[in-house]
């Protein structure tokens, strides 16, 4: 029945408390991403192709916010 509980204390995930700043950040992509959606969903009103490239664009612009929160660029902003 040990198996079951959960670990007494929980593992550190971020050494770094950047607090309001990480919330920030938090805020900006969640705008970005919304932004995103809403310009691809009326681009796609114009038809198949303007479609097709809104979508392309879309998931590059979504994925380039998506590394900016995980935090793939720190070690460039620490240099």
């Amino acid at each position: 029945m040990n198996s079951i509980l959960p670990p007494s204390t929980l593992p550190l995930v971020s050494v770094e408390d950047r607090g309001p700043e990480r919330v920030q950040l938090r805020i900006k992509q969640l705008s970005w991403s919304t932004a995103t959606v809403a310009v691809t969903a009326w681009i796609c009103t114009f038809g198949i192709i303007p479609a097709v490239l809104a979508i392309a664009v879309a998931k590059h612009v979504l994925v380039a916010i998506l590394v900016m929160g995980v935090g793939l660029d720190d070690r460039r902003r620490r240099d």
